[in-house]
């Protein structure tokens, strides 16, 4: 029945349709998919646009450049030209000469999927992109083996969105030109296995092979694979010769990855896994390369701040050499017998500019080759005493506030736990200053201020100078440096803070990389204020007496004239040790010295790289580092720099006190009385000048006097005598002496009394026909030939010297047998002179401080090799 209306209106109103019908939601879906694909064209044709944008200065595939890697070229401090590196020199292989084991390895950790992408792996692109979004842009690649090739072919080595682009373009492309083989093979024969042979680099499989496993390729087996294929992640860190530990770990990831995807069993994963790196490999040794201790430096360098390389990129690399330096470290180095103990003896050493941090030159080690083990920043060897003022004094000062003159007593101590800590000589010497605790280098002292230091403070005021020491491992040992190590360059870094006004700026070789494509990357470290300037100046004064004080352990590096600072540390061995190896009670480990002028600072370690019988060091082997430190200094310090006191600092008395903090510290007034009516008497027979003077009888039994003297304004030895006479021997006629006493006890020091012998009015009388005319530099008494006596650690008699430095409480006696004991250099030039004993007085020692320089500048060269 037809529904019926009251009115025509309402009939139009009841059959208009309603707003919710499905004709019209219909028409606002069609809109919405229209809006929807309208944004998607534009997003999509601007997608399009980008990637041609980013591609648009992409390189052209270049047979070339996939076939040949680009050399590098290294400049020094000036811009001259010093190597180039990375000249072709490979054994280059077919795909069908790599072993399936090589190719297998390979594929398992660097592109499991090679033989099913086009290139680009999609998976690994998702993977890195989360790992991107994450850990930030450039913490993972991705890349396969295809873009691997384009990278190191075509591409810089900076990690940014349009080279990333470039790189999935060009791998497509090379996938659309070359077979999977023949990818792999170009692969195989381009990639880099760290630096080696005539400092170039080790790239390619076969070459590979044969410089870590001494044999071709075709004999390689499943370790060895494994060990090659961990190396692409980091060739120079996972360098089996120069990290075997960190290449082992590397190759058993390796190993399990293979093992996960099917290409060994778990036999074959047992068995090769349990062969140590050490019996593994088998290097093939390099030639002698100029520069190579620096030049591996700069090769780290570069590759721990890029994913540059030096070998097949390209590069323009500006460095910090100083080949004059340079030159000197590697004479050094190539010393002989003459020099060293023997063969086996090692020492690593690096020059640096103390203000800007700059590396001049560097001494790797005594026979060894590019890129093996580096001496001076590969091995962490205990610091002994060198590491006082890192971790105790400078803390103190910076931290409590401490004048150089702060009292702290000597005396029987022990660690927090009970155990005993004694001094090397196993004596005390009571209530004495930080100055005079550091420069005689007493260990208990040392303890009892990084007890009151804290241990947290001591931590951060070491790291602030580029160490990493961790929380949970640092203890109260590390005062007097017991503990793992640290390596040469580390120190550098650390004391050059000290005298660059408390700035530390880490050392580095490398200032700026120019690339293939133009870009550049400046390596130069920030500047970073590490500590107050009071506490680096306090630091550095009180150091100047380590060198140039009598009773100071660092006296045979001295060089007068020069304003200069420096700290020695030895360790010893544990007695298991010794016993194993037959070392006597006083055999050291490890003997450094790391000293700083105004413009350069020098860190020298010595000793042995292994225990074996007769490897330690005795008693003149101990000194060889002050020596090369000194022969450093002597050839690139600048005399005429000096340290200057900041305004923070205020000196009373010859102590340090920082402007503004409290003055309780301040010396006495009271002084020693001085030596009186002192009288001189020169006798031209002996060449002897004879002292005399007066004291007061109820002071003289505990009073000792330190007698110095310069000769021409060279200095001469400073005796320590009871008594009141004394002896300078010597002295010819023209001579002008300038003498100088101090009477010395525990309650201090006198003012000094001072007079001169001018003799320049004496003539020398000449007597060819006499026999008893003697020659040569020594004057009959001995002297001249003695090591000094004060400083070497060693101790005469009197009392005053600490002995050689045991950090770990054994006393150190004088060796009645040292098989390591240097021959002093015959001097043709300069006939030795007869002793009292009929012969040469101390014939085995080495040279003594007045004596050494002249020595090694008048030494027949020809026994010198120096490196071409």
């Amino acid at each position: 029945m037809a529904k019926e209306y009251r009115s025509r209106e309402e009939r139009k109103r009841m059959e208009k349709p309603s707003k919710g019908t499905p004709k019209k939601r219909e028409g606002l879906l069609k809109k919405i998919i229209l809006i929807i694909l309208t944004c998607g064209l534009v997003g999509l044709l601007g997608v399009v646009g980008t990637f041609y944008y980013l591609i648009s200065d992409a390189p052209k595939l270049d047979t070339k450049k996939l076939q040949v890697p680009l050399s590098s070229t290294i400049l020094d401090k000036d811009g001259n030209v010093i190597a180039e590196l990375g000249k072709e020199r490979r054994t280059k292989v077919s795909y069908s000469e790599i072993p399936k084991v090589v190719e297998d390895a390979f594929l398992a950790t660097e592109d499991i999927r090679f033989y099913k992408h086009k290139g680009v792996d999609t998976r690994r692109v998702v993977g890195a992109v989360l790992a991107n979004i994450t850990g930030g842009f450039g913490s993972q690649g991705g890349s396969t083996i295809t873009q691997q090739v384009v990278k190191n072919s075509f591409l810089s080595p900076e990690k940014t969105i349009k080279r990333k682009v470039q790189e999935w373009y060009l791998a497509f492309q090379l996938e659309q030109k070359y077979s999977k083989h023949q990818i792999l093979e170009l692969y195989l024969n381009k990639v880099y296995f760290s630096n080696g042979l005539k400092g170039q680099g080790v790239y390619g499989i076969a070459k590979a092979s044969e410089r870590y496993f001494s044999k071709d390729l075709s004999e390689i087996t499943l370790p060895e694979a494994a060990t090659l294929a961990g190396m692409v992640q980091s060739p120079n860190n996972f360098n089996p010769a120069k990290h075997p530990k960190a290449s082992e770990n590397r190759r058993n990831i390796v190993l399990s990855q293979m093992k996960k995807y099917g290409y060994i069993t778990e036999d074959q994963f047992t068995q090769s896994k349990a062969i140590p790196m050490e019996k593994l490999i088998k290097v093939q040794e390099d030639e002698s390369v100029k520069y190579h201790s620096f030049l591996d430096v700069v090769i780290d360098e570069v590759e721990k701040n890029g994913d540059a390389n030096v070998y097949t990129d390209g590069l323009i690399i500006e460095t910090t050499l100083d080949t004059k330096a340079q030159d000197k470290a590697d004479e050094i180095i190539n010393r002989g017998k003459e020099f060293y103990p023997s063969d086996e003896f090692q020492t690593g050493f690096v020059l640096t500019d103390t203000k800007t941090g700059e590396i001049k030159a560097v001494g790797a080690g005594r026979n060894t080759t590019s890129g093996g083990l580096n001496f001076a920043t590969d091995i962490k060897r205990q610091p002994g005493s060198t590491i006082k003022p890192v971790l105790d004094y400078g803390p103190a000062i910076q931290n409590l506030k401490w004048s150089t003159n702060h009292q702290i007593v000597d005396e029987p101590y022990q660690y927090s736990d009970g155990t005993p800590i004694r001094n090397s000589d196993k004596n005390y010497k009571g209530q004495i200053s930080i100055r005079e605790a550091l420069t005689r280098s007493r260990n208990i002292p040392a303890l009892k201020t990084i007890q009151e230091v804290g241990l947290d403070r001591s931590r951060e005021f070491g790291n602030g100078l580029g160490f990493n020491f961790e929380k949970d491992t640092f203890y109260e040992s590390h005062s007097i440096g017991g503990f793992t190590g640290v390596s040469a360059m580390e120190m550098a870094g650390a004391y050059a803070a000290f005298g660059n006004g408390g700035v530390y700026i880490k050392p580095h070789a490398v200032t700026r990389i120019i690339y293939q494509d133009k870009t550049e990357k400046v390596l130069t470290p920030e500047p970073k204020q590490a500590m107050s300037d009071y506490t680096a100046y306090m630091i550095t004064d009180m150091l100047r007496d380590v060198v140039k004080s009598p009773s100071g352990t660092g006296g045979l590096a001295n060089i007068p004239g020069l304003d200069m600072v420096g700290k020695t540390g030895t360790t010893n061995y544990p007695d298991d040790v010794k016993a194993k190896y037959g070392f006597p009670s006083n055999a050291t480990r490890d003997s450094w010295f790391v000293g700083y002028t105004p413009d350069v600072t020098v860190s020298v370690w010595t000793g042995y790289e292994k225990n074996k019988k007769d490897h330690y060091l005795g008693q003149s082997s101990v000194k060889i580092a002050k020596y090369i430190a000194k022969d450093m200094l002597q050839e690139t310090a600048n005399s005429s720099s000096k340290f200057q006191k900041p305004d923070s600092v205020v000196e009373i008395r010859d102590e340090l006190f920082i402007k503004g903090e409290k003055m309780d510290e301040v010396p006495k007034d009271e002084l020693l009385e001085p030596a009186q009516k002192v009288t001189s008497k020169f006798d031209e027979a002996t060449g002897n000048i004879l002292l005399n003077w007066q004291y007061p009888s109820d002071l003289l039994p505990s009073t000792t006097f330190e007698v110095s003297y310069e000769a021409n304004k060279v200095a001469g030895q400073t005796q320590k005598v009871q008594g009141t006479t004394a002896t300078i021997s010597g002295i010819v006629p023209g001579d002008i002496v300038k003498i100088k006493i101090v009477a010395t006890s525990e309650d201090g020091k006198s003012n000094p009394v001072t007079i001169t012998v001018d003799l320049t009015s004496v003539v020398e009388p000449t007597n060819p026909t006499d026999d008893d005319t003697q020659t040569g530099d020594d004057n009959g008494s001995g002297d001249n030939d003695d090591p000094e006596d004060d400083n070497d650690g060693i101790d005469n008699g009197n009392g005053t010297d600490d002995g050689t430095e045991d950090d770990n409480g054994d006393p150190i006696t004088p060796e009645t047998t040292d098989p390591n004991k240097p021959t002093v250099p015959t001097n043709p030039t300069k006939p030795t002179k007869p002793q009292e004993n009929g012969g040469v007085k101390n014939p085995t020692s080495f040279y003594s401080d007045s004596q050494y320089t002249n020595r090694m500048t008048k030494m027949n060269t020809k026994n010198i090799r120096v490196l071409s």
